[in-house]
């Protein structure tokens, strides 16, 4: 192990301090994020609202295609269509749009590294920035166009201000008001439900909120929270009542959900254990850590929010990965507050656990990206080979050029890492960012080519427009297409089928999207098929068929 100098130099408090830290969160942030095409899921499904809003649609609530999509409020897709708009000179749509996600992940990290100082202090400010970015599940979110970034980034600002209340009562009290309505704004029912309760529950529950001034400043920002969060609905209302209806009872039906089984308890704390991984361990040190002081402000505060998000995922029933990013504000300032506290033991533990880990997967890639270029190892190119046969990965030297750099550069910022109270995390940090920045350079013509509609979309366009030489007003139909795939049809091809009603529609061309074989549907006679497209295997398995009704 190389010896630390007892004195950091110049270069070393730079590079390891403020301007380091701003570097390494623009890298995490912008690396990967505008070069990839819509992918399948939440990427291409939220993408729609965005090109909604960039064509003049309706703007007070989110579209898909031509269809209402009443899963959020707009605040996400406002953002991201301006970013998109201000970019598009220089960027594709799709990928100024997910500069909104860079924007709401660093205004999170912000207000949390924020929330720390103000709750354990200065020393805790750098190590919460470094914990807010290192959650495994966060990465590939950020990266995507996801409206529960937004809600993520304001509840991050309502801790904030809870966190100033005590030291300036009505500026914090307004401040955690303003970002409960924006929490609303961004996730409904479920963002409002995740951020007004804390107001109340601190001013009942926290000693150094007892004061008048406290008292006064929390429920000033509660009055502004409630009054400022019924401004869209009231809108929305007014202009389109019909809409206001879809989402009022959109939001009821989630919240009516039948109640998780016990049995669900265990996939629940699997999927937190690998997400919030390694903050939970250090989270759960800092309660038993303040178990003598519960109703304390640092403590009591992210642990509500954390209480809060979980009966949120319990009373809508949906365990869905990405709902958990709205958990890691609580759990970051809970790590961030034991973090200082580790034993050497544990700090060094978790220290070398971060280098030995991330490096492991670091060789993973490289062998990855090797059986794509040289076919070795041989059982990891045949699962690659079976899984794409069509990929061809691109000549393209300069990847492998910055793969080497980026892991050069990896390996001497770890080797003259100061010995600090944030190393265990700054580690941590470092080797996840370097890690993304690797696989994005070595493997996103792999991932672009598996998660991709554009290919697909512009076979089945050339077949659509060979069919309309015959019917020029021939109109399509579709079943199994998912949102993800509707909206990349809109946005490559201009495309905008028609659904099915009652199984039946008057459109001679029907477009049929099966993700696994087995549950390949059943058709009339007189439908036949006119193309076909067939990519991945196993689970990944994807299957599109044009079919087209035999003329009478």
């Amino acid at each position: 192990m190389i010896r630390e100098p007892a004195t950091p130099t110049l270069f070393q408090r730079r590079i390891y301090g403020t301007v380091g830290l701003f570097l390494l969160v623009g890298t995490y942030l912008l690396v990967g994020l505008t070069i990839h095409d819509p992918w399948r899921g939440d990427d291409a499904r939220y993408f729609g609202p965005v090109l909604s809003l960039l064509r003049g649609e309706q703007w007070l609530f989110p579209m898909l295609a031509g269809e209402p999509l009443p899963d959020y409020p707009p605040l996400y897709f406002w953002v991201a269509a301006g970013f998109s708009w201000l970019a598009s000179g220089i960027l594709p749509l799709h990928g100024g749009a997910r500069l909104a996600s860079a924007f709401f992940v660093a205004l999170a990290i912000y207000f949390i590294a924020r929330s720390a100082e103000a709750l354990h202090g200065r020393p805790t400010r750098t190590a919460a920035a470094l914990l807010a970015l290192g959650p495994l599940g966060l990465i590939l979110h950020a990266h995507e166009t996801q409206p529960l970034l937004a809600v993520f980034a304001m509840l991050g600002l309502t801790l904030r201000g809870l966190s100033a209340v005590p030291q300036q009562p009505l500026l914090g009290g307004l401040i955690a008001g303003l970002g409960s309505a924006l929490a609303f704004l961004a996730g409904g029912l479920g963002g409002l439900m995740v951020t007004a309760p804390l107001l109340p529950l601190v001013l009942l529950l926290s000693a150094e909120c007892h004061t008048p001034r406290a008292s006064g400043g929390l429920l000033a920002g509660l009055c502004l929270a409630l009054a400022l969060s019924a401004a869209w609905p009231l809108a929305l209302h007014l202009g389109s009542p019909e809409l206001f209806s879809l989402w009022l009872g959109n939001e009821w039906a989630r919240l009516s959900a039948p109640l998780p089984a016990l049995s669900e308890i265990p996939r629940l704390l699997e999927l937190a254990g690998w997400f919030l991984w390694p903050l939970w361990p250090i989270a759960l040190w800092a309660l038993w850590r303040a178990r003598r002081s519960l109703l304390s402000l640092p403590t009591l505060l992210p642990a509500l929010s954390a209480l809060l998000v979980l009966a949120w995922l319990w009373i809508t029933a949906d365990l869905s990965q990405a709902n958990l990013l709205v958990i890691v504000p609580a759990i970051a300032l809970l790590a961030a507050g034991g973090i200082l506290q580790l034993r050497r033991g544990a700090a060094s533990a978790f220290d070398w656990f971060a280098l030995m880990s991330l490096a492991v997967f670091g060789v993973l890639v490289w062998l990855a990206w090797s059986a794509q270029a040289f076919a070795w190892p041989d059982g990891l190119a045949r699962h690659v080979a079976r899984n794409a046969p069509d990929f061809v990965l691109p000549q393209e030297h300069f990847r492998l050029v910055l793969g080497l750099l980026i892991t050069a550069v990896w390996i001497l910022l770890v080797a003259r890492l100061p010995r600090s109270t944030s190393r265990a995390p700054a580690n941590w940090a470092i080797g996840l960012v370097m890690l993304w920045s690797l696989a994005v350079v070595l493997l996103m013509p792999w991932f672009d080519h598996g998660r991709s509609y554009r290919e697909v979309v512009r076979s089945l366009d050339i077949a659509i427009q060979g069919e309309r030489l015959e019917r020029p007003d021939a109109c399509v139909a579709t079943t199994g297409v998912s949102d993800a795939l509707r909206s990349s049809l809109d946005y490559y091809a201009d495309l905008r089928p028609r659904r099915l009603e009652s199984g039946t529609s008057p459109c001679p061309l029907l477009l049929v999207h099966v993700e696994r074989r087995s549950r390949a549907l059943a058709l009339a006679p007189e439908w036949e098929t006119v193309w076909e497209y067939r990519r991945g295997a196993g689970k990944r398995e994807e299957s599109f068929r044009l079919l087209r009704r035999s003329l009478p």
